[in-house]
């Protein structure tokens, strides 16, 4: 699978974080200074590069107009250790990554690429720990991401109670999406947790909010193959 448009390796120091974070940005064969572009962010970056195939998925639903104009910003973790700490909600580096996003790696983006200045017009992407931390930067900061995309995000008692205190329910769209087949899911820590019933848990609460949400449980398991095979269907559900 190809695509049409060109991949750029680029870097942000972070003040919140102490590091370097690199980043892998898709701009659309298309891409003018002339035009605005919706923006979005993914988790787990080169992993949805590699794996989930997301520049050639968006190259061809922009090619056959199925999505609007967007910039794919892609964020690599170091390892498996540095992305428990970023993405889990325990994690000791949670925080400051939400904090960099937000405050820092928006700033930057906008300075660099025409992009709509509205929450709307932004998207976090991630897929289960890395959908986790992107429900959170945008229960954090509502005024600045207006729109994610949570490919079986693990959910525990601390997503939930997010989702339960959001004071800007209307301001959130969302789609959630969890396999039948993830009852007993391998996490990081070794440990086995059950995905689906909390995923429909928490799209029970968000149906209570009054979020826009879009919620489906596909035919499959916690593995790529079936994330690469919903991506395609969550960006013209989001993007369009």
């Amino acid at each position: 699978m190809t695509f049409k448009g060109n991949i750029i390796d680029d870097f942000i120091e972070s003040r919140f974080l102490q590091e370097k974070i690199n980043l892998k940005t898709f701009l659309p064969n298309n891409h003018s200074p002339l035009y605005t572009y919706q923006l979005v962010i993914a988790q787990d970056g080169d992993d949805y590069l590699q794996k989930g195939k997301l520049a050639s998925v968006a190259s061809e639903l922009l090619e056959n107009k199925e999505i609007n104009n967007c910039i794919i910003v892609m964020i690599p973790y170091q390892s498996i250790e540095d992305r428990y700490h970023k993405y889990h909600p325990n994690g000791a580096k949670n925080g400051a990554y939400i904090r960099f996003l937000a405050e820092e790696l928006i700033p930057y983006l906008e300075k660099k690429y025409h992009t709509f200045e509205l929450a709307s017009g932004r998207t976090l992407l991630g897929d289960s720990l890395g959908g986790t931390v992107s429900l959170h930067a945008a229960f954090e900061y509502p005024y600045t991401f207006g729109q994610v995309i949570a490919q079986s995000p693990f959910i525990d008692k601390n997503t939930m109670a997010k989702i339960r205190s959001l004071k800007k329910p209307e301001l959130l769209r969302l789609y959630q999406s969890v396999g039948k087949l993830e009852t007993e899911v391998e996490t990081t820590k070794g440990k086995v947790k059950d995905f689906l019933t909390p995923n429909r848990e928490f799209h029970l609460l968000t149906k209570e909010k009054g979020i826009d949400v879009y919620y489906d449980e596909f035919n499959g398991d916690h593995t790529w193959p079936y994330w690469q095979k919903d991506l395609k269907k969550a960006l013209i559900l989001m993007l369009k």
